[in-house]
């Protein structure tokens, strides 16, 4: 079975507490994005183990600490099936906020759940998700959704870019989630996002944030230079994905790019 999970991108990114269980509150919008994906097969193994191989970018971890491991290890508590040789291809960069191990994880336990007739409800396909990471569960769906609590209590927003054209720039940079949310101010006092983004795309830009950019800048002015660079390029809104390192340019049409500083990458299409 071969399947290629999609990313996603972040349109605003509130951080409104921290909570007793030392996660913060956020409210975010999660838009899909199914022209940047990811590679991944399973098939049934030859033998009496699990294998895992991967390719494309490289994953400097740990086979046991890789998130379709974990979603495999998940699924084995609960469930009995076959042994797996599961193959990935990555091709979302990592540490770029656009959700890639997330949905590869998500999209393991749903291979597994069609690949071996698990009966796995949609409801309880969305806690297993959620126990793996906080966004995962938002690739169950995969369509526009208002990511609340952690980021796992999700429902469906009108929202529709379908048309407009989307660039984005990812630096030679990794930031790490974990020091990201140490260095944010949380502020729980402003309107709703889901309200905000009711406006036209074109006020987005003075409305609608991301609050993990102000420390991150701060840390890493290249990434700064990134977003001005998208405006500069004709965006109507652009916005640092997650806490990072990629940002995204939303435009009418594809834009015209000069050659990016080494070690940049970059990725676009249409929506």
């Amino acid at each position: 079975m071969l399947r290629f999970p999609n990313c996603k991108i972040n349109i605003g990114l509130y951080i409104l507490n921290r909570r007793p269980d030392g996660f913060h509150n956020i409210q975010s919008i999660f838009y899909p994005l199914h022209f940047l994906s990811d590679a991944l097969e399973i098939v049934e193994s030859q033998d009496d183990s699990d294998h895992f191989f991967v390719s494309g970018i490289p994953i400097n971890e740990p086979i046991g600490e890789n998130i379709c491991y974990k979603a495999v290890k998940l699924l084995r508590k609960k469930y009995q099936f076959p042994s797996i040789n599961l193959y990935l291809k990555k091709m979302v960069p990592m540490g770029a906020g656009l959700g890639g191990g997330s949905a590869d994880a998500t999209c393991t336990l749903m291979m597994l759940n069609e690949l071996f007739d698990l009966n796995i409800s949609h409801h309880q396909m969305i806690q297993y998700a959620s126990e793996l990471g906080s966004d995962c569960a938002f690739f169950v769906n995969s369509t526009p959704q208002l990511g609340e609590g952690r980021g796992e209590l999700l429902s469906q927003v009108d929202v529709s870019l379908t048309g407009k054209y989307l660039l984005i720039i990812k630096p030679d940079i990794h930031v790490s989630t974990a020091v990201a949310f140490q260095k944010v101010n949380p502020n729980n006092t402003r309107l709703p996002l889901i309200n905000l983004l009711k406006n036209d795309i074109y006020l987005w830009k003075d409305l609608i944030f991301n609050d993990f950019e102000s420390s991150v800048f701060e840390s890493y002015p290249q990434i700064a230079s990134i977003k001005k660079m998208l405006y500069e390029m004709g965006a109507t809104y652009a916005q640092m994905s997650g806490s990072g390192a990629a940002c995204y340019g939303i435009y009418n049409e594809k834009p015209k790019m000069d050659e990016l500083p080494n070690g940049w990458i970059s990725f676009g299409g249409v929506l």
